[in-house]
């Protein structure tokens, strides 16, 4: 079935990739599903909430500083540099990441649609800015936006909070269009990203899932590879390399 696949992406115009906490977590990265994930030692509602956030920012912060930590030790693992090599195939390529550690573009992709936001960036809670820190934020002492004076959180996107608009637009775009989408990583519970390759299935693309645990997705899927997509993306990579692409 993989050399259908590379056939199919040989012949593509405009690919989609959605990635979830699986690929992360091949590198090492905690996920927050299952009973070794991160909710399963700390409630949600304590710590990625704004009104946590408002209630104890101090806390917020040590958490995430831990997480950061944590993700600055891990590294890109193989999928992570076999989707960089993929977008090489494929003219009109998206890849569009539930994750938050930055380990795509790590890995050299540059076209990444970070929905759920990154963990190693901050932002002003009141004016919505982005802002960039010399220093890695000390929890004890949260500094101030410098353009409205709003405390500093994390980049990313809390329960309760909508993903950034244009963002996610701009991925179901790429989802309507796309010839082939790959589901790699993502248990297909979370919305809207799991909305994303229904979408690609209704608009005529052919649908391929990538994750050991069956999903939601797996019945709908064309391709189904019950492997981890640190060792399957190579692989596919590889078979594409030895033909090369066709017009």
């Amino acid at each position: 079935m993989l050399e259908q696949v590379a056939e199919i992406i040989r012949h593509a115009q405009r690919g989609v990739v959605l990635t979830g906490a699986g690929m992360s977590a091949e590198s090492g990265v905690p996920t927050f599903r299952g009973n070794e994930g991160l909710w399963a030692k700390f409630r949600p509602e304590d710590l990625a909430t704004m009104d946590a956030f408002i209630a104890n920012s101090k806390l917020v912060w040590e958490w995430y500083k831990w997480r950061r930590d944590l993700i600055r030790q891990v590294k890109p693992n193989p999928g992570h540099y076999a989707l960089a090599e993929l977008a090489r195939w494929i003219p009109d390529f998206t890849l569009v990441t539930q994750n938050v550690d930055g380990l795509h573009r790590l890995a050299g992709s540059e076209r990444v649609l970070e929905i759920h936001g990154n963990i190693l960036k901050n932002k002003c809670i009141a004016c919505d800015r982005a802002i960039e820190l010399d220093d890695e934020i000390d929890p004890k002492q949260i500094p101030a936006c410098p353009h409205c004076g709003g405390k500093i959180r994390p980049d990313v996107v809390w329960f309760g909070e909508m993903l950034p608009e244009e963002t996610i637009q701009e991925a179901f775009e790429a989802a309507e269009r796309a010839d082939i989408f790959l589901s790699v990583g993502t248990s297909a519970l979370v919305h809207p990203a799991a909305t994303l390759p229904v979408v690609a299935k209704r608009h005529g693309a052919i649908l391929v899932e990538i994750n050991p645990d069956e999903t939601p997705l797996t019945g709908l899927a064309d391709f189904n590879f019950a492997a981890k997509s640190g060792e399957l993306l190579p692989e596919l990579v590889e078979m594409l390399s030895r033909v090369g692409k066709t017009e």
